[in-house]
Formats: C-alpha cells, sequence, structure tokens
C-alpha cells in the first residue's frame, strides 16, 4: 500500500517541522514506510516555504510545492490530487490541529467506504467560528440529505479512484464529501481528535462565511443542473416569454376592438421588457449547453498553475 499525505500551507513556519515529526512517529506506529508526504505551499508569506525545503532535505519521501501565489485552498488540493501517486490519500490542515495519530484510523476505515471524513465531535475552537460551521453543517445534511457532521474536517481520506476524479475549484473545498457523493462513491465519518491551535492565526474571517454562502448556492446549482443548465435558465427564460407573451397578446386586444390607447401603458413596456429578459435568459441556457457539449470533462493542467518544487 503507497501512502500520500497532502499538507496545504498557508504561513505556518512554527509549526511543521512538529507536524512532519509526528506524522513520522504515526507511520512508525503503523509500520508503514511505503508513503510520501507533499507540502503544498499556497502563496505564503513567512519561512514555510524554507522550513518544507529543509525537511525535505531531510526526508527523500517529503515533496514541497510551492504555488507563485496564493490560490486558496481548493486549488492547493486539485494541484496536489494530480501530483499524488498514493493508493490511498490522507489529507490534514499545517497547523496541528489535526492529530496524525488518526491517520491509521483512517485507512482503517478506507476499508469499509471509498472516502471517509472526519468529525471533530470535541471541538477546540472560539465560539465565532464553531457557531457558523455548525449551521452550515447543518444546512448540508439537510439540504443534500449526507449524513456527515463536519463537512470541511480538514482530516479526510481517500481511495486513489476517488481523488483521481476529484476536481474542485474556488472554495469548494468545503463541499468534497458532497461532489464525491454526487460521483458516486461511499462516503463515511469517523470521530478525530482536535487539538489546540498552537501556532499562529487562524485564517477564519467573515470573508470566509461570504464566500462559503456563494460556494453553497454554487454546489447547489451545479450538484442539480451540471449536465443540464438550459433546464433551470430555460424554464426561468421560457416562464418570463410566455408571460410577457400574454400581456402582449392582451394590449393587441385592446388595440383591435378599440377599447383603449396602449402605447403609454407602462403594461406595454414592462411586457416587451419580460420578454427580452426571457429571451436573454434561454440564450444563456443555450450557450451553457453548448459549452457543457464541447467540454464534457474538464482538463486538469497543472502546469497552468506557477510553481516551484523542492530538489
Amino acid at each position: 500500500m503507497h501512502l500520500s499525505i497532502i499538507i496545504p500551507v498557508k504561513d505556518e513556519e512554527k509549526s511543521l517541522e512538529p507536524l512532519h515529526n509526528e506524522i513520522l512517529e504515526s507511520l512508525k506506529k503503523l509500520e508503514l514506510d511505503d508513503y510520501e508526504i507533499l507540502f503544498i505551499d499556497d502563496g505564503s508569506k513567512d519561512e514555510s516555504w524554507n522550513v518544507i525545503d529543509k525537511i525535505s532535505k531531510i526526508n527523500s519521501k517529503v515533496k514541497g510545492y510551492k504555488l507563485i501565489k496564493n490560490y486558496g485552498k481548493s486549488i492547493a488540493l486539485d494541484f496536489s490530487f494530480r501530483k499524488a501517486k498514493g493508493d490511498f490519500l490522507i489529507t490534514m490542515d499545517a497547523d496541528l490541529q489535526d492529530d496524525p495519530e488518526e491517520i491509521g484510523n483512517l485507512l482503517n476505515q478506507l476499508n469499509k467506504s471509498d472516502c471517509v471524513i472526519g468529525w471533530k465531535k470535541i471541538r477546540h475552537d472560539p465560539l465565532v467560528k464553531t457557531i457558523p460551521s455548525k449551521i452550515f453543517n447543518f444546512a448540508c445534511r439537510k439540504i443534500f440529505k449526507l449524513d456527515i457532521h463536519d463537512i470541511n474536517c480538514g482530516l479526510k481520506g481517500f481511495k486513489k479512484k476517488v481523488y483521481e476524479k476529484l476536481v474542485i475549484y474556488g472554495e469548494l473545498h468545503r463541499f468534497i464529501p458532497i461532489i464525491v457523493n454526487d460521483n458516486g462513491f461511499s462516503v463515511s465519518e469517523i470521530i478525530v481528535n482536535h487539538r489546540q491551535r498552537k501556532f499562529g492565526k487562524s485564517k477564519f474571517g467573515v470573508e470566509r462565511i461570504m464566500r462559503g454562502l456563494i460556494d453553497f448556492l454554487t454546489i447547489s446549482f451545479t450538484r442539480k443542473f451540471h449536465q443540464r443548465p438550459n433546464h433551470f435558465f430555460g424554464s426561468i427564460g421560457i416562464f418570463l416569454i410566455t408571460i410577457g407573451g400574454i400581456m402582449n397578446l392582451y394590449l393587441i386586444f385592446l388595440w383591435l376592438f378599440n377599447l383603449g390607447p396602449i402605447g403609454g401603458r407602462p403594461l406595454l413596456f414592462f411586457s416587451i421588457l419580460m420578454i427580452i429578459v426571457g429571451i436573454q435568459i434561454l440564450s444563456i441556457g443555450i450557450i451553457a449547453e453548448m459549452i457543457l457539449k464541447v467540454n464534457q470533462e474538464k482538463k486538469n493542467n497543472i502546469d497552468e498553475i506557477d510553481h516551484k518544487e523542492t530538489n
């Protein structure tokens, strides 16, 4: 069994060496020496890259990749999925809050399902972070019908056939279990140990809540209409065109039977506007269908992301 461990990094210079040592201890207990550890430096501004470079010189099974700028966690993960070679893959955050001792438990659970998600049942984070998270997870369970308590836990495990097919961008890393489930793979969860942050500060903020809400709408739309976008746009367009047409027929009836002037009526302008907007929305749906047909599968060209590697 070849294992890939993926660790996205953003300004975590103090935690990287302790994390690497803890991972080695965990792998030693598991008697697992066929592994690779990939650190993805997502545009850190501290000394994280120098620490990664140092670790990679000490441990030949460590590989570092430095993205030329901060692309975000989703792009960093997507990039690493294309670089990984393991039969199994585990992701964890670099801030030491994810416990490497859980690696064995994740691997055991992967014998039962294609993807396993950690559940930080006892969480050591401030309320400003935990309360929005609970609301977010509750909404995801109800809307997407996936019984996972911690959708965005950093500790995740995948079989190769799962992560090879994962395509994430924007901020969609929050919805990986939903995407995996929609791809037809089985998803389960296990309770994992969550620890206090020792170094640095959390990247959580109000802007992340806003981005999360936008991505929530994105995943809701793409989950239902990604293979048939014109079912969404076309329905709205036809509805507006129909209503606008009915209004125009009414005005034509008034004009034909001399029941009053129609040129200055607001209803005339409103009905014409509805027809024009309806045609535009319908056109968007048709264009989306054409794009979908031409690009049925998104191509993942990792060379498009400027980066450098450890030697």
